[in-house]
């Protein structure tokens, strides 16, 4: 499990890094001037990626969860 929280970490600082990026920059890669508007979307596609990769997290979270849970059943029901 601490890999698993190492790995929560590194995309908080990942998503973080993101946000300051696109809060700071005047100009984008393609040479738009970033307006609230512009950065406000940018925002939102960012909080939307964040919440695909939290989901997935989520999901491999339980599943992880049940297949220890499982392990552990079926090992104990045969030494019983």
């Amino acid at each position: 499990m601490k890999i698993w929280w190492a790995l929560n970490i590194v995309w908080l600082f990942i998503f973080a890094a993101g946000a300051i990026f696109i809060g700071v920059r005047e100009v984008d890669y393609a040479g738009v001037v970033q307006t609230p508007e512009v950065r406000m979307v940018s925002f939102i596609i960012l909080g939307i990626v964040f919440l695909f990769v939290v989901l997935f997290q989520l999901m491999l979270l339980i599943f992880i969860h049940f297949v220890k849970k499982g392990t552990t059943n079926t090992s104990t029901k045969k030494l019983s």
